[in-house]
């Protein structure tokens, strides 16, 4: 009786250590790359031109896209349902300042739901432009526990890092 008295004491503790965890969760990267914002911009600000960057675009050769709304800047609407490790979710672009920002509505619909902003900075340094990519949201009890286990920021900061080395990449081309 005395061991199951600690592991429920135990998952209780647990429990209430991720209910006391933020409210808010945010994840960032940034890189320096060597282009005006001018040539930054558009690679962010037209979903179509994604797929040369994405860190997710290439995950699932099948991927399904869908574009609507606007062709690009504010109102520009995109739509994928890939394999597990792409999901299903929408994105649309909510604000534009030209050449600096661009931020997105981020709704993941698979494997879970979640309902993010997406932020790209674009901030010129001499000859080059440093670039911020950011995502915050609500941190979910479910997406509190999570965090306990495995870091959030760790896996998709892996994702945003590999995203913007490829920005650079074809920024830089």
């Amino acid at each position: 009786m005395f061991w199951l008295a600690m592991v429920v004491i135990l998952v209780l503790a647990v429990l209430a250590y991720a209910a006391s965890r933020p409210d808010e969760f945010r994840i960032e990267r940034r890189a320096r790359i060597n282009a005006t914002p001018d040539k930054i911009f558009p690679l962010l600000n037209d979903f179509k031109r994604w797929t040369v960057w994405s860190p997710w675009e290439k995950l699932d050769p099948n991927l399904t896209r869908r574009y609507s709304g606007a062709d690009s800047g504010q109102g520009a609407v995109y739509e994928w349902e890939g394999n597990k490790k792409v999901g299903k979710g929408r994105m649309e672009i909510r604000k534009v300042v030209a050449p600096s920002t661009v931020v997105i509505m981020l709704d993941f619909i698979e494997p879970w739901s979640a309902h993010n902003t997406a932020e790209f900075t674009l901030t010129p340094s001499s000859n080059a432009t440093d670039v911020l990519w950011a995502m915050h949201g609500p941190n979910l009890f479910m997406t509190k526990l999570m965090g306990m286990f495995m870091s959030m920021d760790k896996m998709v900061g892996k994702d945003f890092e590999r995203g913007l080395a490829n920005l650079k990449q074809a920024a830089e081309a």
